[in-house]
């Protein structure tokens, strides 16, 4: 007895493995460069710019040139094999959108490293539980983005996940920030170190717009 899948289960790629697993591994690169960001911050905030630290940056760099050359490859074989041509300009946009998300993890790691900001130990938990909260966003539309060619119904539930992420570091942000100028801090210090609680939360916010974006491409997809 043969059963048939639903066209809400098909992939996008079903005679295309190779294409499939490159699309896999650019997804994995983003969920790394999170954990490596999240790895490098705690690292930053307990020794500063020592050498593990400017360790994990260079890691960081590797892994956004590793997707940058994915990200090139599947674009060429997109349109080598002339796949899903209704859809290509789509998929290229979602894969620069996400590619994106990794330029700002290490644009961030950079900016730490080159100003090295000085954070009271009385933020650290602040600045920790915000950027674990931005790290799970960018997750959680990743999981969306590989869902869009997998299981296109899914991506709606992961979608809701950004969204509530993206509204928790919105709080946590807020709440830091006022924190730090309510504390006896000098206004350079504090605008100091609100600049880098606004540079996290970005991740969160850019997060929630590559998610709206994947909700227009699945509603597309779907017609």
């Amino acid at each position: 007895m043969r059963f048939s899948l639903s066209p809400k289960k098909i992939k996008l790629f079903n005679k295309t493995r190779i294409l499939e697993s490159q699309i896999d591994d650019f997804f994995d690169k983003v969920s790394e460069a999170g954990l490596v960001f999240s790895s490098a911050l705690e690292m930053y905030l307990t020794a500063g710019a020592c050498d593990e630290f400017e360790a994990l940056l260079k890691q960081e760099a590797g892994i956004e040139g590793e997707g940058d050359t994915l990200r090139r490859n599947i674009e060429v074989e997109l349109y080598a094999q002339t796949l899903i041509p209704d859809l290509r300009g789509d998929v290229l946009r979602l894969l620069e959108d996400m590619d994106n998300l990794m330029n700002v993890y290490e644009g961030n790691l950079y900016r730490i490293s080159i100003q090295k900001p000085d954070v009271p130990e009385q933020f650290h938990a602040g600045y920790l539980e915000l950027t674990r909260t931005v790290v799970a966003c960018v997750e959680s539309v990743v999981a969306a983005a590989r869902s869009f060619f997998r299981d296109i119904n899914s991506v709606r539930d992961h979608n809701a996940k950004v969204i509530f992420y993206e509204t928790q570091a919105d709080k946590l942000s807020t709440k830091l920030q006022r924190a730090i100028f309510e504390s006896e801090l000098s206004l350079e210090r504090k605008m100091h170190l609100r600049y880098f609680v606004e540079r996290i939360d970005d991740l969160a916010n850019s997060a929630e717009d590559v998610a709206d974006t994947l909700a227009i491409y699945a509603i597309k997809r779907r017609v």
